[in-house]
C-alpha cells in the first residue's frame, strides 16, 4: 500500500505512542532515554513533524526494540 507523506508521519507517530504507552513510559521518560526534548517527542507522536531516521533509531533504542518495529506500522 502506498501512503503520502502526511500519512507516513501520522502512522509513525501513532506507533511510537502505542509502544511508549504499552511500556508504561511517560512522554518525559522516553524523551529522556532517547536524549531528546519531550516537546520534540510529543510533536513526533502527534504527527506534526517529519522526524529523521536517526531520531527513530534513538527512540527504538530507548524502547529496547528494533527500528523495524516502529517502521512496520507502514505495512498496513
Amino acid at each position: 500500500m502506498s501512503h503520502n507523506k502526511d500519512m507516513v508521519v501520522k502512522l509513525i507517530g501513532e506507533r511510537i505512542r502505542k509502544l511508549r504507552t504499552d511500556n508504561q513510559l511517560t512522554l518525559e521518560t522516553l524523551a529522556f532515554k532517547a536524549d531528546m526534548d519531550y516537546t520534540q517527542l510529543s510533536r513526533i507522536e502527534l504527527g506534526k513533524i517529519n522526524t529523521s531516521l536517526f531520531q527513530i533509531y534513538k527512540i527504538a533504542l530507548a524502547l529496547k526494540i528494533s527500528s523495524t518495529e516502529i517502521l512496520n506500522s507502514l505495512d498496513t
